[in-house]
């Protein structure tokens, strides 16, 4: 019978992508991750199987944290609201990390329908409003992928509505 897990495969693959974020990917190793877990380093080996399972493994835990957080929010703001509630921190890091694993593909791909879908009930059920909530995501995404920063939203919105 397994033993127990002490240190959740949730903490673990948090951690993957904090150490990821502050040192970049070749900072990652079972070593490097089980010294900072408390953990053994054929213990992750064992949980992941690779690095590169591990790796994808945070990816998708990562996505899943996103896709939950967008259900969540409550229908009560606009699309932009709904848009600064959205914790998009770790989105460009996601897509780093997930772009070698189909799965974690499919998970960004499922967030980004999700937030879609958000945005189209912000701004009305035609499809019109779809078409927009897409232009508006695209324009949300590219301003945090290359700047940092989602400014102008609100404006962006206005035109596209």
């Amino acid at each position: 019978m397994p033993r127990k897990k002490l240190i959740p495969d949730s903490e673990v693959l948090s951690l993957v992508r904090r150490l990821i974020a502050l040192h970049g990917e070749k900072a990652v190793s079972f070593g490097s991750i089980g010294q900072s877990a408390g953990l053994a380093p054929s213990t992750l080996a064992q949980r992941y199987g690779s690095i590169e399972g591990m790796l994808a493994a945070a990816a998708i835990a990562g996505w899943d944290g996103l896709i939950a957080a967008a259900v969540k929010t409550g229908d009560d703001k606009g699309p932009q609201g709904y848009l600064k509630l959205l914790d998009s921190a770790e989105v460009p890091l996601l897509l780093y990390l997930g772009g070698r694993d189909a799965q974690a593909r499919d998970k960004a791909a499922e967030w980004r329908s999700v937030v879609e879908a958000g945005l189209a009930r912000r701004m009305g059920q035609s499809e019109k409003a779809r078409t927009a909530a897409q232009a508006l995501f695209a324009a949300w995404q590219g301003q945090i992928l290359w700047d940092g920063a989602a400014s102008g939203l609100k404006d962006i919105a206005k035109k596209l509505t």
